[in-house]
């Protein structure tokens, strides 16, 4: 673990915090065969992770498609919710769960800019419905679903009804991804009407006639990735590409086609117009008209498989080369149908937890916190680069189930710091950063209060580093620096109880710097009594305030306290009551753990007025120089020991027990 000479951090110039996105999954190995021109062969590029949450293709170019990141963070389990935030002005990732039937029949959501729709794991439906997203409309993200059912009995060629699953008119920077689109009467997906910068991935399209068309319009714009969808059970559009400007199809799969007899409009990819279609390494099986073009249109087909396929084989004209724009992984044609049937439609482990990237979505710690709705029950992680964060952060009670995660490889790599004084807004007010919320987590990283109490003279010095008031508390290899006050963990009010487990930490300060009325552990983790330059007295670890009818305040256990202090002049900890409160009597429990000899040899003190005897103040079991046994360091026994473990303290009415996974 990394330990701190010091609270005094330099101060970073203000600039960018970059982080680092890695996610690359193996390829099935599969070599490849092919009755096709042969495909280049795969250079060494960057390419898109299957369970990625940034598009690849042509929605990633010209600025990029990032759909609701940066804004509220929403789970709808109804219809009315879905079309609320579907249709608000300012960003949304919207998170589907369960199975939404629209209502009436047929209801097609609109669909504003800068949103994100994940369905949560593979369960997530929108029933005898679908989205559209009107012209003008950009920067949308859909994945994660099913939309079925809204084909009508007897309607086949859909000439009566104009139910899409999702149409896009002129709509631009669009991806949509890992969706089943069933029974869909009229098209699954209708790209229309000049919309651009549009890719769509890992998709099943099933049981449909007219599947998926893309274009209609004269002008010649639409530029369209498609890659890893598997079209089975589908007659025609899979896909139609009408003047386009650039269409790119490779990796997907066709089987199973509908066949009535139709030898025209049954068929497998069309390059329509005056459109440009590249397609590699697909796989073809059973399929009338596999790949055709127009006559004023291009079609460059290479590395495809050829099964059982009949009628029109086009290919033409130069078309374009897909490299030149973007990026890309080909998957051998042989691996093809098993990648798309693992892989395309939802999956259970998308839309699951959400992750908050800061600053890669969220400019601050604080802004991806906002962005967590008031009474969010889904576990969310805010997921901070390495840098230097110089914010104040606030978790209110309203927003539980958050976990802070430090992503650098060392706890001090990211930091979150800030330098009020209680002068300046209370003590309270001080802290850096403050949670009220249950069940909040803080893994990987360093809470600092760099307020200089050298440099100046205040009436309130107290500095804090973190300040907690919610129950169910878990810092982990964490580090919180400061001097007076560095570490508060409270409760809402005097009677009511909160716990905090603190492990594989490091703590730091000089005046009763681990201090408040929650139910605490500190497990092995180093606590460094910082000296103040006194030859007597340079300060109090712990100042406690449990309520009298709580058994559990303190216990450091199995942890190591280290000062560079002289010999002497350090006190373990002294009783604080606050306002004078009379039923705040001070539980603190050091066991099991090293102590300097910094330590006095009476370390308790009194406090305001209130004597230390009349504390819970006990030790058992320490060692190091600074250990000792003496009429003025009460010991604990070793039966009442035996009912003063971490599970003691943290158990309460509700078991918890956050040690487990490391015991």
């Amino acid at each position: 673990m990394t330990h701190f000479r010091s609270k005094r951090l330099s101060r970073p110039r203000r600039g960018k915090v970059v982080a680092a996105v890695l996610g690359l999954v193996a390829v099935l190995s599969l070599g490849a065969i092919g009755d096709a021109q042969a495909a280049p062969s795969a250079r060494a590029v960057p390419a898109a992770d299957r369970w990625t949450d940034r598009p690849h293709g042509f929605a990633s170019l010209a600025g990029g498609t990032t759909g609701g990141a940066g804004g509220k963070v929403v789970t709808v389990t109804d219809q009315a919710a879905l079309a609320k935030y579907a249709a608000a002005e300012e960003p949304y990732v919207i998170r589907v769960e369960g199975a939404l039937e629209m209502d009436p029949f047929g209801t097609e959501i609109p669909v504003a800019s800068d949103k994100t729709i994940i369905g949560v794991s593979d369960t997530a439906e929108i029933v005898h419905g679908g989205f559209t997203l009107d012209p003008g409309t950009h920067n949308v993200i859909i994945r994660n679903l099913t939309i079925r059912d809204t084909a009508i009995e007897g309607n086949w060629d859909c000439k009566d009804t104009d139910y899409d699953g999702i149409r896009l008119d002129t709509a631009h920077h669009v991806w949509i991804d890992h969706i089943r689109f069933s029974r869909i009467c009229d098209g699954q997906l209708d790209i229309r009407k000049d919309s651009e910068y549009v890719t769509v991935s890992y998709n099943r399209f099933t049981n449909n006639n007219k599947t998926f068309g893309i274009g209609w319009t004269p002008n010649v714009r639409t530029q369209i990735t498609v890659d890893h969808n598997w079209f089975t059970g589908t007659k025609q559009r899979n896909p139609s590409a009408d003047n386009c400007a650039y269409a790119h199809l490779y990796n997907n799969y066709l089987s199973s086609q509908l066949s009535d007899g139709d030898p025209v409009w049954t068929y497998g990819n069309w390059s329509r117009g005056k459109t440009k279609m590249v397609i590699e390494n697909s796989f073809y099986d059973g399929v009338q008209h596999p790949y055709q073009a127009d006559a004023a249109a291009e079609l460059v087909q290479r590395g495809s498989i050829l099964r059982n396929t009949t009628g029109r084989h086009d290919a033409w004209g130069a078309a374009f080369d897909p490299r030149e724009f973007y990026a890309y992984r080909l998957d051998p044609a042989a691996a093809v149908p098993a990648l798309v049937k693992r892989f395309s439609g939802p999956q259970k482990r998308i839309g699951g937890p959400v992750e908050l990237r800061v600053p890669a979505a969220y400019p601050t710690v604080q802004s991806a916190v906002d962005a967590v709705p008031d009474g969010n029950d889904t576990p969310v992680t805010i997921a901070v680069a390495p840098g230097t964060y110089r914010e104040k952060v606030y978790i209110p009670a309203s927003k539980p189930h958050l976990a802070l995660r430090g992503t650098g490889r060392d706890r001090s790599d990211t930091v979150i710091v800030f330098d009020t004084p209680a002068e300046y807004g209370g003590s309270t007010g001080s802290a850096t950063v403050r949670i009220a919320a249950n069940d909040v987590t803080a893994r990987n990283l360093t809470f600092s209060n760099d307020f200089d109490e050298a440099a100046h003279e205040l009436k309130g010095e107290q500095a804090l580093a973190m300040k907690t008031t919610g129950d169910r508390i878990v810092f982990e290899d964490t580090a919180f620096l400061g001097n007076q006050d560095t570490l508060m963990t409270d409760s809402p009010k005097l009677t009511t109880l909160s716990r905090v487990y603190v492990r594989d930490s490091y703590i730091e300060g000089d005046v009763d710097f681990v201090y408040g009325r929650a139910t605490t552990v500190i497990e092995r983790s180093v606590i460094r009594a910082l000296s103040r330059g006194s030859d007597t007295n340079n300060g109090y670890i712990t100042a406690a305030s449990t309520w009298k009818g709580n058994p559990y305040g303190f216990l450091i256990t199995k942890s190591k306290i280290v000062s560079d202090a002289p010999a002497g002049t350090f006190h373990l900890g002294r009783p604080w009551h606050p306002g004078g409160e009379p039923d705040a009597i001070a539980q603190v429990l050091i066991r099991d753990t090293q102590l300097p000899a910094a330590v006095k040899s009476s370390p308790w003190t009194d406090m305001s007025g209130f004597s230390w005897k009349d504390a819970r103040f006990t030790e058992y079991r320490n060692h190091g120089p600074g250990a000792g046994v003496t009429a003025d360091r009460p010991q604990m026994s070793d039966a009442a020991a035996r009912t003063h473990t971490v599970a003691h303290y943290l158990e309460g009415t509700d078991d918890w027990a956050p040690y487990a996974r490391h015991h």
